[in-house]
């Protein structure tokens, strides 16, 4: 990731620590990487689209260090306009899970595109996820 300017990186590391504190508090967080934002719980259902390019990682990481590594190598797919970057701690064995989530509306609509994107990809997603409901459906 290049850096217009000091103020530009200043934004960014800002950025990684709020990502970090939401995702430990809150068992997970998406956010958009073009604006730096959290973005508010909505009712859609987020999964990766890209589930190949999903990381899990064990709980004893360095989640700030993860995070930086995980975004410089995905930039280009975080970019793109319906994705965004998707932080999940598993609570059955606490590992982290950083995607590049994407979202559908209609949860028929959002299962049946996880399913497609999990075949095409060749692996599976787990889950699917409606922040505004705090409900998880495990495909």
């Amino acid at each position: 990731m290049r850096f217009q300017s000091r103020l530009d990186q200043y934004h960014f590391e800002k950025y990684i620590l709020k990502v970090a504190i939401a995702t430990l508090e809150n068992g997970g967080a998406v956010s958009k990487l073009d604006t730096y934002q959290l973005l508010p719980p909505v009712d859609d259902w987020k999964f990766p689209k890209y589930p190949s390019r999903t990381a899990i990682l064990s709980s004893k990481i360095d989640l700030v260090a993860e995070l930086k590594n995980f975004i410089f190598t995905n930039e280009s797919f975080l970019r793109e306009a319906d994705c965004w970057l998707g932080t999940w701690i598993n609570p059955e064995t606490k590992d982290f899970y950083f995607d590049i989530a994407t979202s559908c509306e209609n949860f028929d609509e959002a299962k049946k595109a996880a399913l497609e994107i999990s075949a095409r990809e060749g692996r599976k997603i787990v889950a699917i996820y409606n922040a505004k409901r705090n409900e998880t459906f495990y495909l």
